[in-house]
């Protein structure tokens, strides 16, 4: 019996007793007079049974049929084992089993398919979202087993709008400015230039090395080759100090790995051209449609117009020019065209540009220079003798007239004649040495010795 009903046993015992009246009861039981009739009877009819609702133990009338359950959970046993109610609700709609995802879950956690636990919390300070779509991106690299074992792991570059979180990704082989480049070129094309990224501290985005002479001059921090692209962008670069602080991509990132892994699954798709080419076409409209919310304000932060992405989202160094106007950048050798001479680049800096597809770009205060790629490092011209007029200056041999009776025979010859004059030198002082007295510099015997 409940609580309600053990009370209304109690305030009908003192009536059946004749110590409280059937109206009293009611008032005490908070019903009617006609209500409080209705249950005195039931008493008085089956006694406790009475007071128990009638519907108790019974199906209920919304109940799914016996039938249905066991084709759900059949089918779920064999095509989503480690789904999530949620998710295993969304799939079995697809195929004509219609359950609500709760049902799903009470059905699973009566057979033992499913458990569900609460995770500790942990207290974070709130940041509301930005106002606008576009204002501020977030972008983080998911390293995770997405092929199940199909494949060797990789990763998926993720890019969140902070107040829609509309969501961009897409797969490649390891987290590197290439990788950062190619998704950010991904959403620059279908939305706009956004007006920030937030991203963590990874060496992509933050040069860990002290600033150069000539930055500490210029005033500039040194900067990673994406830091150095979104100066050009006109982008915003900031950084996280925890994973938490950038906590929508990294809640999508845990929603991909549940939902795209199991996805893939069902595709057959274990390698990356075919998984982009799955996020792009399938995935990500399925996935914005549903979870995209609206912006406070409907102002597009996004900046259109024309971007060079093909040369700005690449890698700058610069390189000194050598006298044979050759230059090197990662074993390769590059030969500067004759056309360019009276730029007089010998000894001078040159930007060597090397794109996202693999072509080298060599520029010189902005103009591009025409060069011819060397097979190899090119080899080092011994330098001419120097010439006085039409005499060619030699350096005389060991053999020469001139080596031999002590006649400009080097230093090999001085050497040994100091050596022969400090041991001529040595033996006077200790043939002066019976004296006691030490000799004299010149070399001479003391008076007394003499």
């Amino acid at each position: 019996m409940s609580g309600k009903e053990r009370k209304r046993l109690v305030v009908l015992a003192q009536v059946k007793q004749g110590k409280l009246s059937v109206a009293g009861a009611g008032r005490l039981l908070g019903v009617c007079y006609r209500q409080a009739k209705r249950i005195w009877r039931r008493f008085k009819r089956a006694g406790e049974a009475g007071l128990v609702h009638g519907n108790r133990g019974k199906p209920g009338p919304r109940r799914k049929a016996a039938t249905l359950r066991s084709r759900v959970l059949a089918r779920y046993r064999q095509r989503y084992a480690d789904f999530g109610p949620t998710l295993a609700a969304e799939k079995l709609q697809e195929e004509g089993l219609v359950v609500d995802h709760e049902t799903l879950r009470r059905w699973l956690v009566a057979k033992g398919l499913w458990s569900s636990g609460r995770r500790r919390q942990q207290h974070r300070s709130w940041r509301e979202r930005r106002e606008c779509f576009g204002q501020m991106v977030q972008l983080d690299g998911s390293h995770h087993d997405w092929f199940e074992g199909r494949r060797d792991k990789a990763v998926l570059m993720v890019m969140v709008d902070d107040a829609t979180n509309r969501t961009g990704a897409r797969f490649s082989e390891q987290e590197t400015t290439r990788a950062s480049y190619e998704v950010f070129a991904d959403w620059v094309g279908k939305n706009g230039m956004p007006g920030s990224l937030y991203v963590d501290r990874d060496s992509i985005y933050r040069c860990e090395r002290a600033a150069s002479v000539a930055e500490q001059i210029a005033g500039q921090e040194p900067r990673t080759q994406f830091g150095r692209a979104m100066e050009q962008l006109g982008v915003e670069v900031i950084l996280a100090h925890s994973p938490q602080a950038k906590g929508r991509v990294e809640r999508r990132n845990g929603l991909l790995q549940d939902r795209l892994v199991k996805e893939l699954r069902l595709e057959g798709i274990s390698d990356l051209k075919s998984a982009n080419e799955f996020l792009e076409s399938k995935f990500l409209p399925a996935l914005n449609k549903r979870f995209t919310l609206s912006a406070r304000s409907s102002v597009d932060a996004h900046r259109q117009g024309s971007w060079n992405l093909r040369e700005v989202l690449s890698w700058e160094e610069w390189r000194v020019v050598a006298k044979d106007w050759t230059l090197g950048r990662n074993g390769r050798w590059f030969q500067i065209d004759a056309q360019h001479e009276p730029l007089s680049l010998a000894g001078r800096k040159v930007m060597v540009r090397e794109l996202r597809c693999g072509a080298v770009q060599l520029l010189y205060d902005g103009v591009k220079l025409r060069w011819k790629e060397l097979p190899a490092r090119p080899l080092k011209v011994p330098e001419p003798p120097r010439r006085i007029g039409r005499i060619k200056l030699f350096k005389p041999g060991k053999e020469h007239p001139w080596r031999q009776d002590r006649v400009a025979i080097g230093k090999e010859f001085w050497r040994r004649e100091k050596a022969r004059g400090a041991g001529v030198k040595r033996a006077r002082h200790q043939a002066a040495a019976p004296s006691g007295k030490p000799s004299l510099r010149s070399g001479l015997p003391t008076a007394a010795a003499a």
